[in-house]
């Protein structure tokens, strides 16, 4: 979970946090649920609700235990109608992309077409280079758990004073961006360490490691996400969009405070070319969709028991220390002393987590329609998976 790194800019970093300051008071609707609430989530439905009474536009959720799927949602979709969230909206899911990267390279592990320690020279040959960078130096695994220490290429000032505030993101928000072009922003800046001292996220790495899978596939990182994940997972709700710039229905409205100087002011950025996040935020998802998958991957449907081990072996996370970074998925423990596997995703106008407990039982994905709120996020996970014992099953 990063609601504190500056790498993360464009999802929790410059263009969220740095960029909202101040609460945002539009009127919250009531929630609305598609089925009558178990009492396990009823604290969970006053800390979605809590996140919109605090200046988050509104939230889809859904959860999934032993009682079975519940939705819900609060507040509002859509600012110009007042149209509420809904419970199956389609939203840009950011950084949880990284999870379908890491589980097809994982795949095309126990298929022996890769090995994750070979060094990303070997199927990037002179990409990443100069500036002190090497390929020759990184392994894929690196690129996985972000020990790689590869600027982020969100963190470059010129970069996210065009693609992700102010005038700028509304200037160029319709252009098309290529991986390699985002690759050679970072590989301008000498990396913050060498490879293996820390973790330290860069969404650099995620870039990478969309590039090895078509490497190794000899085809698009998308074709291979829908025909080894979405089609047979039947993610209905989950595609990539390309350089599409809208978001399928139904879906709400995204928003964003581009503007430092104005922190009042929240535009609209639904609209933005899929390009521009490609390999490491461009997944389009429900959060029923995110249930299915995280739950199969936790399960075994989707990866062998080594490739499992492996994706589930983590590195500690110094900015975030009760936290610690696997393959493309974090472990977190809560206070209640309950474990959980998670994924946050961030993009401009969203904000997305998916959580389920180490045996894959219990599940919850939530998204706010605006890239800031990351201070209530674990609030909700905490009324989720740490109920009161009022309140349990």
């Amino acid at each position: 979970m990063r609601t504190g790194k500056r790498s993360r800019a464009g999802a929790v970093g410059v263009a969220a946090l740095a960029l909202t300051a101040g609460v945002f008071t539009a009127p919250a609707q009531a929630a609305h649920d598609t089925a009558p609430a178990p009492a396990a989530h009823q604290a969970t439905r006053r800390a979605l609700e809590a996140a919109v009474a605090a200046g988050v536009p509104g939230v889809t959720a859904a959860a999934r235990d032993a009682g079975g799927v519940w939705k819900t949602a609060a507040g509002v979709g859509n600012l110009a109608t007042g149209a509420a969230r809904g419970t199956d909206d389609r939203f840009r899911t950011g950084n949880i992309t990284d999870t379908f990267v890491a589980t097809v390279l994982l795949q095309m592990e126990a298929e022996r077409k890769l090995r994750l320690d070979d060094s990303v020279d070997r199927y990037l040959p002179g990409v990443v280079s100069g500036n002190g960078n090497d390929g020759r130096a990184i392994t894929v695994r690196q690129l996985l758990n972000h020990t790689s220490g590869l600027f982020d290429y969100v963190s470059d000032p010129a970069y996210g004073q065009t693609y992700l505030a102010g005038e700028g993101y509304l200037r160029h928000r319709y252009d098309t961006l290529t991986p390699l072009m985002r690759v050679k922003v970072a590989l301008a800046h000498p990396p913050a360490f060498g490879p293996g001292v820390r973790h330290w996220f860069s969404n650099t790495n995620d870039v990478l490691a969309a590039l090895v899978v078509e490497k190794v596939a000899g085809r698009s990182y998308e074709d291979e996400v829908r025909r080894r994940i979405i089609e047979p997972l039947r993610l209905t709700a989950t595609s990539n969009p390309g350089e599409r710039t809208g978001l399928p229905r139904p879906s709400s409205r995204g928003y964003s405070r581009l503007f430092a100087a104005q922190p009042d002011r929240v535009d609209d950025v639904t609209a933005v070319n899929g390009s521009q996040n490609w390999g490491n935020g461009d997944i389009i998802s429900s959060a029923a969709d995110l249930n299915r998958f995280f739950g199969a991957l936790l399960g075994g449907k989707l990866l062998p028991a080594q490739q499992l081990k492996e994706l589930k072996t983590t590195v500690d996370n110094p900015d975030f220390p009760i936290s610690s970074y696997g393959l493309g998925i974090e472990r977190l423990t809560l206070g209640c002393g309950i474990t959980l596997w998670y994924h946050d995703g961030g993009a401009v106008g969203w904000l997305s987590l998916s959580a389920l407990t180490e045996d894959g039982s219990h599940q919850l994905t939530f998204n706010y329609n605006s890239n800031w709120g990351a201070e209530t996020v674990l609030p909700v996970l905490d009324a989720e998976f740490c109920p009161a014992p009022s309140a349990a099953h």
